[in-house]
């Protein structure tokens, strides 16, 4: 099955691919490599792509979409391409300057989807991740709802034909939904999602609202320290995985993939390597069938790999911090989001 052929309609009757590349990476990996990986994956079909300005790569990864515009692969209206508001530029009047440096970077007119990246604000600034003298974050406060508006007029402007949330939980949608005077709701909810953390409970109320929710971290979590929990089980090793892949003739991977669409859900899949960026396109060549669904269903742990530890504390962290661990950021790393 083409993988072009298979979107969902958005709340704001933009489609959206069911299926994106995702372009994070940790630090250490050159930038050149944002590059390659995403002009292969649009070669091999696929027309989603995320990014983010925090994953500080968008250049390379405008580059790559421009270049396979420029020989032909794609045209720009092909492509579904998004960005995300940084937690330090969550001041309104810092919404558009931040969404137009995001374009700059990119050499692109528009982005298809701008998306408020994580709703704790941070100190604005140079910094990606503003530290005290003891590494704790500097907190901002701002009402989200006012961020929303600046987003909308974005979208009015035409520098993004859809708005969305990352990292809301319902309350912090419902004031988004509720608040006087909305003119456009939230797209989608982009979440941490996978067998482990399944978001059953979110996921029902985000299709309640027509809210399409975007896994990320569909395959567990790369395992960079500082960031994430490194004691957490992999996901791609689990064995209950492995035998319903095993049985499909796929990988774990795919599976976790396909999991995801069967339940609605657009999903990110993120790879620099090349063979499993195109084993990935596989997701679309087969169905799990009722009872796989029911397993992989009852692996649910609500574990989180991405927890935002530096934001613990602050009233607008949107998740119900674990008791079972806490680590101290010094050096905070760049997350995976």
């Amino acid at each position: 099955m083409d993988p072009k052929s298979q979107r969902l309609r958005l709340n704001d009757g933009h489609f959206i691919p069911v299926l994106g590349f995702g372009t994070y990476a940790p630090e250490e990996v050159p930038k050149s490599e944002a590059l390659e990986a995403t002009k292969y994956a649009i070669e091999v079909g696929f027309r989603h792509i995320d990014s983010a300005y925090l994953y500080q790569n968008e250049e390379q990864v405008g580059q790559a979409i421009r270049s396979k515009i420029a020989d032909g692969t794609v045209k720009r209206e092909d492509i579904f391409y998004t960005s995300k508001l940084w937690a330090t530029f969550l001041r309104p009047e810092l919404v558009r300057p931040a969404l137009e440096k995001s374009l700059k970077n990119l050499q692109l007119d528009y982005v298809d989807l701008y998306i408020i990246h994580f709703p704790v604000a941070l100190k604005p600034g140079e910094e990606l991740l503003p530290t005290d003298e003891n590494g704790k974050a500097l907190f901002d406060t701002v009402d989200l709802c006012r961020t929303w508006e600046a987003l909308e007029k974005c979208k009015d402007a035409g520098l993004t034909k859809s708005i969305g949330v990352s990292n809301f939980n319902h309350q912090q949608l419902e004031r988004i939904l509720n608040k006087p005077g909305l003119k456009y709701k939230p797209v989608c909810n982009q979440v941490e999602c996978h067998p482990y953390l399944n978001q059953s409970k979110l996921l029902d109320f985000c299709k309640s609202r027509d809210i399409i929710p975007v896994a990320y971290s569909a395959l567990g979590s790369q395992r960079v320290k500082g960031w994430v929990n490194l004691n957490h089980p992999v996901l791609l090793e689990d064995p209950v995985l492995h035998a319903i892949a095993k049985k499909h003739k796929q990988t774990s991977a795919v599976i976790a993939l396909r999991y995801q669409l069967q339940r609605g859900v657009v999903v990110l899949a993120k790879s620099y390597n090349k063979r499993r960026i195109k084993e990935n396109l596989q997701v679309f060549n087969f169905e799990l069938p009722p009872e796989d669904m029911k397993t992989i269903d009852g692996l649910n742990q609500n574990l989180r790999y991405c927890d935002f530890s530096y934001a613990v504390g602050h009233p607008d962290y949107p998740f119900r911090p674990r008791v079972t661990h806490h680590v101290f950021y010094q050096n905070i790393m760049l997350p995976e989001l």
